[in-house]
């Protein structure tokens, strides 16, 4: 009796570890085929294929996205032709391979996909575009994550644990309750299909507070993180497309107006090619900080730890934002109690506390003021930044460090954020084992608290 209810028990844990898996694959998928869109967009941006000036930049870039996401990126022309292998030390200018594979050539004709290799490595491919015209293709090849790895190892050994529980349990008393045993179980199976579906909402039905009650809430809450994943991937594609179509309607306005009108004045495409400029760099600027938050994103991200003046690092900042702060006749105030010695990465903190100075620039009117303070206890440095602002309504406290999250969308259009500056400012703070937070109200101002510990630990 315990084998015959045994082995359906084990079918069924074998079902839900397999179709988890392919969606954890499927998701590792749909990643590096969107870091291959980024990459293949940011080349196109570039103008790398087309200037051949360009060859040490271009290769300089691939090899740092390649040593970012730890992975294997492969450059093709339009031909198929290899540019750029990462995994070659010596890239040589005469007999470059040919990449003409089933794949490569659908990638070549504009059609982006991701395949799952026999080695346990996952290539994605996507089209480098230039004016609707196909340039080459970027192919990116990274193993399987090994989060999702360890996950599916952890959730396998739990499967096999509760299998065995429950076969007990179920070989015990299946002759006096055997529908209470299987029902649960067939709804769970239904459940999982759903999800394998795409339904990632779905959710047990618990009752009781025996083992299968236990497996339910697990099972839900596995669910729950499914589905918030899941938003916020769409979520983010969704703000990510928005921000690329803005400034690409723009441009494409711009320069409709301009190929339909006849006899233009010189002044008018002056004026048109500025704001196309100024579009393009709009572009640029959120490609550039989208690479950042990839980078930071990963599981280990490289970190520069030195010591270095907390205080000097702070005036070189505002130091540099004068000019900003002064078109807008605004009072930079620095401030110090002590000098405060740091480790830390000079680089992303300095990046961190310039993005914080610079909203407060940005969103305080003409004549107000902006003020940074730096102290420091036995354990930690605090830097504030104090402006005399718009202000941030209280229920936005927790939302403005997510990602394109705007809190006057019209006001940020104007400044030229990407919505992307206080993400990065929280993620470097995180990185370095700190804390931010943010008091404000509206109209009188806002203040930024950064604690940074001292020391790293190793």
């Amino acid at each position: 009796m315990i084998l015959v209810n045994f082995l359906p028990l084990i079918i069924f844990s074998m079902t839900v570890y397999k179709r988890l898996e392919n969606y954890f694959i499927e998701e590792r998928k749909a990643e590096l085929l969107r870091q291959a869109n980024v990459t293949a967009g940011h080349i196109a941006i570039g103008k790398y294929m087309l200037d051949d000036t360009k060859k040490e930049l271009f290769a300089y870039e691939i090899e740092q996205i390649s040593k970012e996401l730890e992975s294997r990126i492969i450059v093709v022309d339009a031909q198929g032709f290899e540019i750029y292998d990462s995994s070659v030390k010596e890239q040589k200018e005469e007999g470059k391979k040919s990449h003409v594979y089933k794949e490569m050539l659908i990638a070549l004709e504009g059609k982006d996909l991701a395949v799952k290799q026999a080695d346990n490595t996952v290539d994605a491919f996507a089209s480098i575009v230039d004016q609707d015209q196909i340039l080459g293709v970027v192919r990116i090849s990274a193993p399987i994550d090994n989060l999702v790895s360890e996950t599916l190892d952890t959730l396998k050994n739990q499967l096999y644990i509760f299998t065995v529980l429950i076969s007990a349990i179920i070989g015990i008393i299946s002759f006096f309750a055997s529908e209470i045993i299987t029902n649960p179980l067939k709804g769970m199976v239904k459940v999982v299909q759903k999800i394998t579906e795409g339904h990632l909402d779905q959710k047990v039905d618990i009752s009781g507070h025996d083992e299968l009650a236990e497996l339910g809430i697990a099972f839900n809450n596995m669910s729950s993180k499914l589905l918030q994943i899941d938003q916020s991937r769409q979520e983010f594609v969704s703000n990510v497309s928005h921000e690329l179509k803005t400034p690409l309607s723009s441009i494409k306005v711009l320069s409709e107006s301009l190929m339909l009108q006849e006899d233009v004045p010189v002044e008018m495409y002056k004026e048109f090619l500025k704001d196309i400029d100024s579009e393009i760099d709009r572009l640029t600027a959120i490609i550039n900080d989208l690479l950042l938050l990839v980078k930071m994103d990963q599981k280990e991200v490289p970190m520069t730890i030195n010591s270095f003046n907390l205080n000097q690092l702070v005036q070189d900042i505002l130091k540099r934002l004068y000019p900003l702060a002064n078109k807008k006749d605004i009072e930079l105030i620095y401030e110090s109690f002590r000098e405060v010695l740091i480790e830390a990465d000079e680089m992303k903190v300095t990046l961190a506390i310039s993005n914080l100075v610079e909203n407060g620039i940005k969103y305080t009117p003409e004549g107000g003021r902006v003020k940074v303070i730096v102290d420091a206890d036995h354990q930690n440095a605090f830097i504030k930044v104090i402006d005399t602002g718009i202000g941030i309504p209280e229920e936005d406290y927790e939302k403005i460090f997510q990602r394109f999250y705007r809190v006057d969308k019209t006001r940020d259009r104007e400044t030229g954020g990407t919505g992307l500056g206080l993400s990065i400012t929280h993620r470097t703070v995180l990185l370095h084992h700190g804390s931010i937070k943010v008091n404000s109200k509206e109209g009188e101002g806002s203040e930024f608290i950064v604690r940074l510990p001292l020391k790293q630990n190793s």
